[in-house]
């Protein structure tokens, strides 16, 4: 058997696609559903390569050196995408569908691999993947339409409204009218996915040589042939073998592991995010008084009351974590617009709800847009300083504050002209004191790196040690 020549001495990051000689004239169009399997692995797999790429910057910056495991795993994952998106809507050369593995297949017609580095600059590795890339980026935007990152990141290979794109669909369409894929177009779209795929390279820290700014066009790359001549052997074909060249051993337990360490590690970024978001916002956010407020919200009624009802405080485990307690100290400030005296009280819902009776009102329904219900009835309204059911209240001119220790049960906040006329037109603000807010912020941030770290040691043991070629012989 023959095997395509992955290696030249063009640039590290090598590219190859065979165009099939009987491509189906229908297929394309339902290949979108074909690879939704190798989607939701991929998306996991470049979770898992995000991971691995900045512990392996992590290990550059140390020792000078691209760990081989880590290597060897990031390589599988461009050469798993590289094939689905050969086979789908990154070039819809093939028909053979793409195998699951990470391991190089010599039988599929997409090839990439990537020359191991034996010494990467500490310093490039540093400004390479954002700086020196950036031309590059802007280039490879205009082929794809989202960039390299926005193909690593979502794993839907080259998707996004480019020129690659509208060149296959114009190759899908002339396939479907003549059976035959436009050769012009296909060497073209090759190239353009080669110099996409050297920028992910380089950007992956893979390499140090820059890619060059040169659209090698057709499926194989510049200086040799794409599939090695009948008479000479693998071997021979292949070159000699570039010293310490790994030979992996990937089985399907191991990319499982990749895969779930993958998936646990974006919990645990997420987990890690909104942790990070409680404790920025127990930092910044509260005043002098240690409160955290809304912003200052505009209301106006037709009717004599604006009420904000059942605000339900359950307690469901422990009381710190979800409770009354939670938010310790409740501070509602309202002033009137137009200089009135205001009434402000907030009550048990059911008596305040017997209260009102049939008196017409305005509910708040959503608290961050200001939108009101209005619930219709009589335009005369009870007087609220004889009511006795308030758990706490303030009515006066000017700014009316009201602070409240939190509760269990079910609450109704009631705002109010003093004089209990019609057209209630107030400036409100709430907040609470969330006393227990920096240690729920700690403790999720701890667990969201914890399950980061398990997922990074379950991800680097789930790829397998390397051996040389000629070491796996020996054994053998």
């Amino acid at each position: 058997m023959t095997t395509p020549q992955l290696f030249s001495p063009e640039y590290p990051v090598q590219v190859t696609g065979r165009l099939d000689g009987q491509l189906s004239r229908w297929l394309w169009l339902v290949k979108w559903v074909l690879v939704i399997p190798h989607l939701f692995v991929l998306v996991a797999l470049w979770a898992g390569f995000a991971v691995t790429t900045l512990v392996a910057l992590v290990a550059i910056l140390v020792t000078g050196r691209y760990p081989r495991r880590i290597f060897a795993y990031n390589v599988g994952v461009l050469r798993w995408t590289w094939r689905v998106s050969y086979y789908a809507y990154g070039a819809l050369g093939t028909d053979a569908y793409p195998p699951f593995t990470l391991e190089e297949r010599s039988d599929y017609p997409a090839h990439l691999d990537v020359q191991y580095p034996q010494h990467l600059s500490r310093g490039l590795a540093l400004v390479k993947w954002w700086l020196l890339a950036l031309p590059h980026y802007l280039i490879v935007g205009v082929f794809v339409g989202g960039g390299a990152w926005a193909y690593q990141s979502d794993g839907h290979g080259w998707q996004s409204g480019g020129l690659v794109s509208l060149l296959v669909l114009i190759a899908g369409v002339v396939l479907l009218v003549t059976g035959t894929y436009p050769k012009t177009i296909f060497d073209f779209v090759l190239g353009m996915n080669r110099w996409a795929l050297r920028v992910v390279g380089y950007a992956g820290l893979m390499t140090d040589r820059y890619p060059p700014f040169r659209l090698d066009q057709g499926g194989s790359e510049p200086g040799h042939l794409l599939v090695a001549p009948p008479d000479v052997t693998a071997e021979t074909a292949a070159g000699p073998m570039p010293p310490g060249r790994p030979v992996s051993r990937w089985s399907g337990g191991r990319v499982t592991g990749v895969v779930l360490g993958s998936l646990v590690c974006l919990v645990g970024v997420a987990i890690s995010v909104v942790g990070t978001g409680l404790l920025v916002v127990n930092s910044v956010a509260r005043d002098g008084n240690g409160t955290i407020s809304s912003d200052a919200r505009t209301y106006r009624t037709r009717t004599p009351a604006l009420v904000a009802s059942d605000l339900a405080l359950p307690v469901k485990g422990p009381a710190w974590f979800y409770g009354p307690e939670q938010l310790g100290r409740v501070t509602i400030t309202i002033s009137s617009v137009e200089g009135r005296a205001v009434f402000l009280g907030i009550g048990p819902s059911d008596e305040v709800r017997t209260w009102l009776g049939r008196t017409a009102h305005d509910e708040i329904t959503d608290p961050a847009n200001g939108k009101l219900r209005q619930i219709p009835g009589s335009l005369t309204a009870p007087n609220p300083e004889t009511a006795r059911f308030w758990a706490a209240s303030a009515d006066g001119r000017g700014k009316q504050t009201l602070t409240w220790t939190a509760r269990e049960g079910n609450w109704t906040v009631v705002a109010m002209n003093a004089d209990g006329r019609t057209g209630v037109h107030v400036v409100a603000t709430a907040g609470a004191t969330f006393p227990h807010l920096l240690a729920i912020g700690v403790s999720v941030l701890l667990a969201g790196m914890a399950l980061i770290g398990i997922a990074v040691l379950t991800i680097i043991l789930a790829i397998p040690r390397h051996e040389t070629r000629a070491r796996r012989r020996a054994v053998e």
